[in-house]
This record gives C-alpha cells, structure tokens and sequence, in this order.
C-alpha cells in the first residue's frame, strides 16, 4: 500500500477503505452509553463547549443548519429550538446506530417539527450547492477518513455568507496540562469504557485518534486551502479543544 492508500486508525496504519467499517464498529459499541461517557469523561464541561459553539454559530430564527456527526443530538436540539418554526435543523451522521439514539432521544423530547434526520458521509453530502446557513461539526472530523475532502464538502453546501464550526480536541499548549491529559486518556479512559460502556478498546482508539488530528494550525490551514475565508480558532480548556469557525466568501 501507498502512503496515499492508507489513513490511520488510531496509531494503526489502514487502508482507506477499511477505516469507515472500523470507525462504525466503534460507534456501534458505545451508542447507547455515549451520553453518560461524554458527561463521565469530560465531567460535564462538553456542555461548555458546546454552549460556546452554539454562541459562535450566528444561527437565528429561520436559518437551515446541518450537524454533521451530531450523533445523539445535543447541538441539534439547541438549533431546533433557535431556528423556530420556519427554520429547519438537519442531524447527519453516517452511523446508523448513533443517529438512531439522536433521533430517539430529540423525539422523546418533542423536537420534531423542524429536524430531519440523514444518515451521510461527511465527505459526500446527500444536499444541494448552498443549501445551509451553517454547519457544526463536533468531535466528529477526527473520524472522517478524507477531511480535506469533506471540508470541501461542507463549503459546497454552504450559502454564501454561511459558517462552518468545526469543535474537536486538540493539542494541549502547557506541555504539564498535555503530559496529565495523556495520563488521563490512556489510563483512565479504557478503564472507564471498560466499565461504563463494556468496551476497553473503542475508547483507547478513541484516545489515540485524537492524537494523530491535525493540530490548531494545521487544521486551520485546511480550512483556508478548501476555500474558507476568515479562519479563525478559540482554544478551550488550556487547548485539549478548540472550535474553528470558517465562513463561506
């Protein structure tokens, strides 16, 4: 295999065709404890952050907005309420199991009218040019196989003037902050998975993907070489996250 054949998985070095089948066995383990590990794992502050996103996002009442890799819902059931009933919220993610748990849950709490529900492929979206007034995706880039191809995605469904958030973790700046983050992701997340959601492995792999992902910079470089205007990112929590906004010339 070529290096342009392979992608990682992790720290594993896999065929780019292998990677969506292997991310989908992960996701297919941990759907239904997903929910609980996010407020375990991050001790709630995941709620901060997504609190932030939704601030950055200039979404108003009758804006279209796409969560991509929304997975159980959580910023899909603040838009839904945000863009009121002439705006439309679309959950997408290509994981059949998540997007049920998502559907399920924003259903139970009467978040119908305006949220559709698709099960896509960050890097080949099922919508037409300028369809979206923004775009989130959190905790979700990290796991699509091609992102320059998928960032590229996003701009095409983007109207002019629309943004593109992109929440994920990242690369810790004090080099004590990143030194107790690796202790904490790879000693004590397999064995919280392990216990909580029965799965050691899909949260080491979940530990280990975080650390091959494009750093601030970098990822902020892509953005701008898929054809955003005005990159821009804000580290969070000493920079174990930050959120990219990108908008649409």
């Amino acid at each position: 295999m070529t290096e342009k054949d392979t992608t990682h998985f992790g720290y594993r070095e896999v065929n780019k065709d292998e990677k969506a089948g292997l991310v989908a066995g992960v996701f297919d383990s941990v759907a239904q404890r997903y929910d609980l590990m996010n407020d375990l794992m991050s001790g709630g502050i995941h709620r901060l952050w997504k609190r932030f996103t939704i601030e950055l996002s200039g979404v108003r009442p009758g804006h279209s907005v796409l969560d991509i890799a929304g997975g159980t819902g959580d910023l899909a059931a603040k838009f839904s309420r945000l863009v009121g009933e002439a705006g439309q919220v679309v959950l997408a993610d290509i994981n059949y199991a998540m997007l049920t748990v998502g559907r399920d849950k924003l259903l139970d709490h009467g978040l119908a009218e305006n949220l559709a529900f698709v099960q896509a492929d960050a890097q080949y979206l099922p919508f037409p040019d300028a369809s979206f007034d923004c775009i989130t995706i959190a905790f979700g880039l990290r796991n699509v196989t091609d992102k320059d191809q998928a960032l590229g995605d996003m701009l095409r469904v983007l109207k002019p003037g629309g943004r593109l958030l992109v929440l994920e973790f990242s690369k810790p700046k004090n080099p004590l902050l990143s030194k107790a983050y690796d202790a904490y992701s790879f000693s004590v997340l397999p064995v919280m998975g392990r216990l909580v959601a029965g799965d050691s492995d899909s949260y080491r792999y979940l530990a280990e993907s975080i650390r091959v992902h494009p750093d601030q910079d970098t990822l902020k470089g892509m953005m701008e070489d898929a054809g955003f205007a005005r990159v821009e990112y804000h580290n969070m929590t000493g920079g174990v996250v930050a959120l990219h906004r990108g908008v649409k010339a």
